[in-house]
């Protein structure tokens, strides 16, 4: 069975997500290893992907951030091949290569990603999808990108989850920029 790892970007110490034109925002793109994730374990990772899951807001962006915006980017290719599902119950056409839409009871859904091998499934984001797959308890591993930053605005991404997580650390791994990417295992 396939196993859900929700990859979390952009995370500031104090718990909040950059959110766009915040000077947040702008410290996480002006960091060269951010714009460019091309370290062979990134790459790796997301190319073994079998499914990459979006909500609708995430999928636009990234599609067109894919397709349009920087068709050159290290992920581009990997994206646009891989299957991709996104959540949604407003999305009535995804254009993007590969895509389907998952527009029903969001549990039995994923169970039907769940049960197509024994790989594993990038969920993208966003929020409103983390927040859902946390409250049914759907997320089996937690990758985030914590960034040496003291935001003071942005979204939280834990607010609303009314269960509480046990979580086992599986790896810390900063980087050069100060970036820390850290590995969680839900233990159930």
């Amino acid at each position: 069975m396939r196993k859900l790892i929700a990859t979390v970007f952009n995370y500031s110490i104090d718990g909040l997500l950059a959110d766009e034109n915040t000077e947040f925002w702008n410290f996480c793109f002006s960091l060269p290893e951010n714009n460019q994730p091309d370290a062979p374990s990134q790459l790796e990772f997301v190319r073994n992907a079998d499914v990459h899951v979006m909500g609708r807001a995430s999928y636009e962006a990234i599609s067109e951030a894919m397709t349009t915006i920087s068709p050159d980017h290290p992920f581009a290719d990997i994206l646009t091949a891989g299957q991709k599902v996104v959540f949604s119950r407003t999305l009535k056409r995804a254009d993007w290569a590969n895509t389907t839409i998952a527009a029903g009871d969001t549990a039995e859904e994923v169970e039907k990603i769940r049960q197509g091998g024994d790989g594993y499934v990038i969920v993208w984001g966003g929020v409103s999808i983390f927040r859902s797959f946390l409250q049914s308890d759907l997320i089996d591993e937690l990758h985030v990108s914590l960034f040496p930053y003291v935001a003071g605005e942005g979204t939280r991404l834990f607010d609303g989850i009314p269960r509480s997580y046990q979580l086992e650390l599986i790896s810390c791994t900063p980087s050069n920029g100060g970036i820390v990417e850290l590995k969680y295992r839900r233990n159930r």
